[in-house]
């Protein structure tokens, strides 16, 4: 008789803590990133960071508190009010930048071996972008306020042809082109 309480009781203790930690994941996961939002006081764009983890422990107790933990205007702008935090409470996902990037993206081919941009998996070869100057570059080279201005005048390239094009260009002496032959 005992014995079936006590299942019940750690089920049902279990249960909790996996009903909070999933709560907690999901906060976490909406919130974690670089955002680019528009600074209410200059009306450009600001590269800001939320700090998830306390947004995350926040939930687990049922109130949420949003607060930056970086901004790209900071530190001379620290005690602005934060009222930018209103763009990311009204959607959290379509100011990340992981989200933007994504957009940007989808359908696209890259410029170089023309090739179609697959999906981006975050945490192995992500695609890189090449400027006017035909110089590659990875995202993470590129601060979140500068990221409108650096999508306006990019075109997405693959992972393979930046560390092709990176290596061509930081070991010119060990590469040689050749002229490609007709089939």
């Amino acid at each position: 008789m005992y014995a079936a309480i006590y299942v019940v009781f750690a089920v049902l203790i279990v249960g909790g803590i996996f009903y909070f930690m999933s709560r907690i994941q999901a906060a976490f996961q909406t919130l974690f990133g670089k955002r680019v939002v528009e600074c209410p006081e200059t009306k450009a764009p600001a590269g800001v960071d939320v700090s998830a983890g306390r947004m995350a422990l926040h939930t687990l107790m049922g109130k949420g508190d949003l607060r930056l933990k970086d901004c790209s205007r900071w530190p001379e702008r620290e005690g602005c009010g934060q009222e930018c935090l209103a763009q990311i409470a009204a959607s959290p996902s379509d100011c990340l930048v992981r989200s933007i990037l994504v957009r940007w993206y989808e359908g696209k081919e890259c410029a170089l071996c023309r090739k179609a941009l697959t999906p981006i998996n975050w945490t192995e070869h992500k695609p890189a972008f090449m400027d006017s100057e035909r110089r590659t570059h990875e995202w993470s080279e590129t601060a979140p306020e500068k990221l409108q201005e650096t999508l306006a005048s990019s075109t997405a390239i693959c992972w393979n042809c930046h560390v092709a094009e990176t290596f061509r260009r930081t070991h010119p002496g060990l590469v040689i082109d050749r002229p490609s032959r007709p089939s």
